[in-house]
């Protein structure tokens, strides 16, 4: 890979790290945080490390007005002879282009905006934890800046990188979910930015979601927005059904997520010669295989839980039980492979895994257990 130019300024001053053990997700974050701006005449330029800090903005900055923002996910493992791994990040900087298209926003070069998160990983290293579970959540995010209330693209923006320690997202091991279907909110329809990674797609579906959690659920499954009846994904996960051996998720239509776990998910099923298809399955199937007891497993995936089974949906007054409200063997399999690989504790025969590079990796962990 390149090297590229990016200042840094570190700070003399070193947060204290919390136990591996006490980590909530998001609410604690490392030293340094990386930035570059774009303005029409430079494009991109100016990327630096610098300490975490809040930023300043004008109040007229179009973000706040217009939404045009786009962010990403991933996350850096320790694994046990101490070697720090990202999983497909190559795939977090394609989407977030994919994303920015979406939302009229100037590309980053995907492979500098890799080096540079690489850089700050090397000064951040001692930040990810080593506990089984735990990670350094990344998250890569671009706003718009210009302080302009016409309504159009801005044409000035800031590109960031936050890092956070996270705990595991099952205390004690994966658990089935209960997920609500939803039918009276809509969470985007094709040709929208059902498919972007943007922050509005998200508020959107809060009402939905609490309305989900009064009943007991832990998150809702959205159906299509135009006739209500097809599968899309659930929350920020998407979605797995294995119905008489055949493993179904909802085709990519252009109002669905493209999940990297997702992806992950169907290339290992593939190289397991298990039959796995992309197309549209509707609710009324999912509730008939339930009925005639062909449904064996349902599970969501994402870069937080990676694999979540899912033990009951929740439709119009009906529940839909799913393996006796138990981990399936398909689940728990792609969880611990998906999991190992991530970890070095599994053979990565796909080359999915990139090592943070073996010359900057000296020193010991200063984690705080």
């Amino acid at each position: 890979m390149s090297t590229y130019n990016v200042s840094i300024s570190t700070t003399a001053q070193k947060k204290p790290k919390p136990s591996q053990d006490q980590v909530p997700f998001g609410t604690v974050f490392t030293d340094h945080m990386f930035m570059m701006d774009y303005e029409p005449e430079q494009g991109w330029h100016d990327p630096r490390i610098v300490p975490y800090a809040p930023i300043t903005l004008d109040p007229a900055a179009m973000i706040f007005h217009y939404g045009q923002t786009v962010f990403e996910g991933l996350k850096a493992y320790r694994a046990d002879d101490g070697r720090i791994l990202l999983f497909r990040p190559e795939k977090n900087f394609q989407r977030l282009n994919q994303s920015s298209d979406r939302l009229s926003i100037p590309p980053v070069d995907e492979e500098r905006v890799l080096d540079h998160l690489m850089k700050l990983l090397d000064i951040e290293k001692d930040w990810v934890p080593s506990t089984e579970g735990t990670s350094l959540y990344i998250r890569p995010f671009i706003i718009s800046t210009e302080p302009n209330l016409a309504v159009g693209p801005s044409r000035t923006y800031t590109f960031m990188i936050i890092l956070s320690p996270v705990g595991s997202y099952f205390a004690g091991g994966i658990h089935p979910v209960t997920i609500h279907v939803e039918e009276q909110f809509t969470r985007a329809t094709k040709g929208g930015t059902g498919m972007a990674k943007t922050a509005g797609n998200y508020s959107s579906g809060y009402q939905a979601q609490a309305n989900a959690k009064k009943e007991g659920n832990a998150d809702v499954l959205w159906l299509d927005g135009v006739e209500k009846k097809y599968i899309e994904e659930v929350g920020s996960m998407n979605i797995f059904f294995k119905i008489n051996g055949e493993i179904i998720t909802p085709a990519l239509t252009g109002s669905i997520l493209k999940g990297i776990t997702r992806m992950s998910i169907i290339e290992l099923l593939k190289s397991w010669d298990m039959p796995v298809t992309e197309r549209k399955i509707s609710i009324e199937e999912v509730y008939r295989a339930f009925a005639d007891g062909t449904i064996e497993e349902v599970f969501g995936t994402g870069t937080a839980a990676i694999i979540s089974p899912v033990g009951e949906l929740n439709w119009q007054g009906r529940k839909i039980t799913i393996n006796n409200r138990e981990i399936g063997e398909i689940s728990q399999r792609l969880y611990d492979t998906i999991t190992g690989i991530q970890r070095g504790k599994l053979e990565d025969p796909f080359g999915w895994v990139v090592e943070l590079n073996e010359n900057i990796q000296s020193g010991s962990n200063l984690y705080s257990s």
